[in-house]
Order: C-alpha cells, then sequence, then structure tokens
C-alpha cells in the first residue's frame, strides 16, 4: 500500500509534449552540415535559368543576372526607345535589397541553423509564390505595357534571387553563387589540369562543371515555358516547386558533426 507521504497522483512519465517539443527545438537549431551543400547550390543554378531566360523572353530583363542589366540599365540612361532599363534598374534595385536583407538576416542569428535556412527559402519561395500569382491572375504578355503588374513580381524574383547568392557565403562555396557564369567560365577554362585526365577527380572543377549545365538545362526549361501558351506562368510555378524542394532538403538534412556511415 502506498504511504500517506506518497503524493496520490504521483508523476511517473515525463511530460510527452514538452519532451517532443523541446526535442523539435534542438533539430530546428541544429547546426547543419555544409558537406554536399554545393549539390543544392547547384540546383539553385536550374532555377536561376529557369526564371532568367523565361524573365528576359517576358519581361526584357533579367531577375538574377544583374550584368545584363547594368548594361540594359546603363543603355537606358544615355537614351533608348524602350522601357527595358526601367525594368532592368527595378530588378537590381531589388536584388541588391534582397541581398541586404538575406545577409542581415544570417548575421543576426547562427547562419547555418536548420530553421534559419528553412526560413531564408521559405522568404525565397514565398516571394515566387506570390509573383506567379500576380502573373497568374492577370497574365501580363510581353507588349503589355509598363505598370505594377510586371515591376512587381520583377522585383519579388529579383529580391529572392540574392538569397541562393547569400546562402553560396554561408555554406562556404563562393564560387556558386547560382547568378553569374563569367567567374566560373574563367576558373574552368584557366585550370591547369582542364585538358587532363586529372580533372575529372577535381571538385572544384566538377562544380564548376556543373554549374554550366545546370544553368544551361534551367534556361532551355525557362525557354520551352516562355515559347508554351503557358508562358511565363508555367516557368514561375515550377520555380516554386523547385525552391520548396530545396526548404524540404534543409528540413531532412544531416547535422554537423554526424558522422557518414
Amino acid at each position: 500500500m502506498p504511504s500517506e507521504a506518497e503524493p496520490l497522483l504521483s508523476n511517473q512519465h515525463p511530460r510527452p509534449l514538452a519532451s517532443r517539443s523541446q526535442r523539435l527545438s534542438r533539430y530546428f537549431h541544429d547546426e547543419l552540415d555544409p558537406r554536399r551543400g554545393d549539390l543544392l547550390l547547384l540546383f539553385c543554378y536550374i532555377i536561376t535559368g529557369l526564371l532568367d531566360s523565361s524573365a528576359v523572353f517576358i519581361w526584357g530583363s533579367f531577375v538574377s543576372m544583374q550584368t545584363g542589366n547594368t548594361v540594359y540599365f546603363g543603355l537606358g540612361l544615355v537614351g533608348t526607345d524602350d522601357d527595358r532599363w526601367i525594368k532592368s534598374g527595378v530588378s537590381i534595385a531589388g536584388f541588391c535589397l534582397g541581398s541586404l536583407c538575406f545577409a542581415g538576416f544570417h548575421r543576426t542569428f547562427s547562419p547555418r541553423q536548420r530553421w534559419v535556412l528553412v526560413t531564408s527559402f521559405l522568404i525565397q519561395l514565398a516571394c515566387i509564390t506570390a509573383a506567379a500569382i500576380i502573373v497568374t491572375i492577370y497574365r501580363p504578355s510581353r507588349d503589355a505595357p509598363l505598370s505594377w503588374l510586371v515591376l512587381v513580381p520583377l522585383a519579388l524574383v529579383a529580391f529572392q534571387s540574392s538569397g541562393q547568392a547569400v546562402t553560396s557565403r554561408v555554406l562556404k562555396y563562393n564560387g556558386l553563387t547560382s547568378v553569374v557564369l563569367t567567374s566560373v567560365y574563367c576558373d574552368l577554362f584557366s585550370h591547369p589540369d582542364f585538358l587532363s585526365p586529372k580533372v575529372i577527380g577535381n571538385a572544384e572543377e566538377m562544380r564548376r562543371t556543373g554549374a554550366v549545365i545546370c544553368l544551361l538545362f534551367g534556361v532551355i526549361l525557362g525557354g520551352l515555358w516562355a515559347h508554351s501558351s503557358v508562358g511565363l506562368m508555367g516557368a514561375l510555378w515550377t520555380a516554386a516547386l523547385l525552391k520548396a524542394a530545396i526548404v524540404l532538403a534543409w528540413l531532412f538534412w544531416k547535422k554537423e558533426g554526424r558522422l557518414e556511415r
């Protein structure tokens, strides 16, 4: 029989909800292993090619690669008959603002914690989704006059593109910004072992080659969408699905320090 001093309702088991929430909190605060992160950055090159090719075809402006936009913007300052320079200027501004915001976000918190990377890509996903909704509802054409129906989705997609570039810095793969290929081409073809069989086993050269292939694949995919009846809408929704896949990847990514089997 229980003694009188023993409480009638003793707590025999720990609170399952509390322990579950603590485990979940620890899980989302795990520092993620940056190894193999280059695979996700290469995946981002597909998204870049997809969005840029369709955006140039429909909007006449890049949303990720800002070198071309800078050329368009500069030409517009000295005089042009079209409004491409305005779209390019909006894209540059969106990208620069995004770089400021995403970099500040990662600096404020531990940059490689699971919840930080998941949140960063959720924001990018939200921007693409919002742009896709606008385009789906209003369906702007190539000849549509300049209005918020073009400038807002353009700015949103450019804003999120910077998040990919910032992630390359967070993961310490500075050569895989996913928004430029000029330096990749230079490093790829200037490598001393470029024409040697040794290049096959060189991780950096394989990443550079992968970046070119992935961007080209994305460009072809975006071009197919742009020439179809679905147009830019199809490209944006496809990019949203691909971005969602990256969010899922970060959710289940291996934490730093776990030994590989």
